[in-house]
């Protein structure tokens, strides 16, 4: 639970320490156009909806359930995503940054100091920062990849359903995805658009990323069985 926010300065929290991310985090990471890429090489990426405004944003898959994180040292090396780089702070008005000092990431000891003496942010804060900047800036450029696909028809709902080896079922509802059967159906114009906006590349990325769901499925019978 988000705890009181401060906002951000040398004078107050010259003395915080930051570490990294806390635990195995969320199993299901909002995620914008610029890391999609990166992002389907390691997990899934889905559509779905917003509790609090019903409005689609995009997604990092790493579990199957909360506080699961199936990915290896190796991809989480590789995927580092922005919403979770700036776990503790948040933009206010005005482009402020505030932080909740009563987050565990902050709790870290030894952790990078946020400040330096003379009162300039340090070197793992500039690193926060600039995470932040990518992330509002990723949001709005997401926001029209999504109104742009949502246009032409070409979001659809998937169901993963999956059987592990313990008995379990797990069947996840929310999800969608881009169809590249319904992209396939546009016309040459509509498919020349996507591409010139960036577009193309982002939806294929994204249907590519499905075929991860059966790895982290296999990541997580790989658990059962040790």
């Amino acid at each position: 639970m988000q705890g009181q926010l401060e906002r951000l300065n040398a004078r107050d929290h010259g003395d915080l320490r930051l570490g990294g991310p806390v635990g195995a985090g969320p199993h299901f990471v909002q995620a914008v156009t610029a890391e999609f890429t990166t992002a389907a090489a390691v997990c899934p990426l889905f559509l779905t909806k917003s509790a609090d405004t019903g409005q689609f944003y995009a997604g990092a898959m790493f579990g199957f359930e909360p506080g699961e994180n199936l990915l290896d040292e190796i991809s989480r090396a590789l995927f580092a995503p922005l919403d979770l780089a700036r776990q503790g702070f948040f933009v206010i008005d005005d482009d402020l940054v505030a932080i909740d000092p009563g987050h565990p990431r902050f709790a870290a000891a030894g952790g990078a100091r946020l400040f330096e003496a003379d009162g300039e942010p340090s070197q793992a804060l500039r690193r926060v920062q600039q995470a932040m900047a990518r992330l509002r800036n990723g949001l709005a450029e997401t926001d029209a990849f999504i109104q742009a696909v949502l246009a032409r028809g070409l979001v659809e709902p998937i169901d993963v359903d999956l059987s592990f080896d313990d008995g379990r079922t797990l069947s996840l509802n929310g999800l969608y995805t881009v169809s590249l059967d319904k992209l396939g159906e546009l016309d040459e114009a509509a498919v020349l658009d996507l591409f010139r906006r960036g577009h193309l590349q982002l939806i294929y990325a994204m249907a590519g990323s499905l075929k991860q769901v059966s790895r982290l499925a296999a990541r997580r019978n790989d658990q059962i069985s040790a």
